[in-house]
């Protein structure tokens, strides 16, 4: 870059491009270095290009594939497919917890040694930018006891756990909910809140159990709890046919429809005109002819991503992209036995750099 550039223009160029260039540009000069490495400059970058990030296994060998897809108008023809890091590898069992500013999140157990060493007590989380290729492993006290209570994570990026010091601190809030609200294993990050599905479940007065669905927030900045109350028609479903995802930045609950011949899909927002009221956004009639189908997530269009466990003439593979208006389906010739997560609106970081 031409010395009769200013360098406050070229710090602005610097934070359009892609991160494989700016991995590069940091052997360049050591200016251009200590900007790149800068804690403001890796804070407050952001690619400029929005991803679909598959994890599946595959049919033939089954390993675990990483796949992304540009969200662009290159979709679904253009793909990279990522090569995992050794520390996700390293885990057993391991499942997503979730994603957050381009970092992945995922907790398992793991071994110390050979394979005859036992797993050790403590989980373990893997923090993973596949940006750089970086990964952190953080190790996570199992403080759960089947009997009384069981152990709930969840992720976001913020300063509960600083990398730095690798110390773990108390927490700021004491709100906890109330004791008689399960968490279930669904949760989405957005703008700094995490929401997650639960139920609360009371004894009645006549001696019957009774429950309801609910939403639980967590402002991972004031550490605040909130309950969210859901639309009547969701409240009482079997939790079963619910789950958790976001269009467009915004928080949305899926109804299984199992009421019906074929298999439907309601989506549900949360809208701020009325404050976390939610209204049905439209629904996802899937064609007579297919089943065991699920929702994966959303492309940023809106158009829902479904996955199925057997093969139809529709398309090719098990992950496909849903038009809700024509009805067509489109494949996205990803052909895994499981599709274990997609991480939509997956940016470019250069968080742990």
């Amino acid at each position: 870059m031409s010395d009769n550039v200013p360098f406050e223009i070229q710090e602005e160029i610097m934070k359009r491009l892609p991160v494989k260039s700016l991995i590069q540009f940091r052997s360049v000069c050591k200016a251009w270095k200590s900007l790149i490495d800068s804690t403001d400059f890796i804070n407050h970058y952001s690619g400029q290009t929005q991803y679909l990030l598959a994890r599946y296994k595959n049919r033939v060998d089954y390993k675990l594939k990483y796949v992304l897809f540009p969200d662009d108008h290159t979709f679904p023809h253009k793909r990279v497919s990522l090569n995992c890091h050794p520390l996700v590898n390293m885990l057993y069992c391991s499942k997503s917890i979730g994603f957050s500013h381009g970092l992945l999140c995922f907790y398992g157990d793991y071994q110390e040694g050979s394979d005859d060493t036992p797993f050790s007590a403590t989980g373990r989380a893997v923090l993973w930018n596949p940006s750089i290729r970086k990964a952190v492993a953080i190790d996570v006290p199992n403080v759960s006891n089947e009997l009384v209570y069981e152990t709930f994570l969840g992720f976001g990026v913020c300063e509960v756990y600083t990398l730095s010091t690798g110390a773990w601190r108390r927490p700021y809030s004491s709100n906890l909910p109330r004791k008689s609200i399960h968490f279930e294993p669904y949760q989405v990050v957005i703008d700094g809140m995490l929401y997650c599905l639960a139920t609360d479940g009371t004894i009645g007065v006549d001696g019957g159990y009774q429950s309801y669905n609910l939403i639980i927030s967590f402002d991972i900045t004031s550490e605040e709890f909130r309950e969210v109350n859901l639309h009547h028609e969701l409240a009482h479903l079997s939790i079963n046919l619910l789950s958790l995802c976001k269009v467009r930045e915004s928080l949305v609950v899926i109804e299984l429809d199992i009421e019906t011949r074929n298999l439907v899909f309601h989506v549900w927002i949360m809208e701020d005109i009325v404050p976390k009221s939610f209204t049905k956004l439209f629904s996802i009639d899937i064609p007579d002819n297919v089943s065991k189908v699920y929702l994966k997530g959303f492309r940023k269009t809106g158009e829902p991503i479904i996955d199925s466990e057997e093969r139809y003439p529709e398309w090719t593979g098990s992950l496909a992209v849903y038009d809700p208006y024509s009805k067509s389906i489109s494949s996205l010739g990803v052909d895994g036995s499981d599709i274990l997560s997609i991480e939509y609106s997956y940016i470019e970081t250069l968080l742990l750099l």
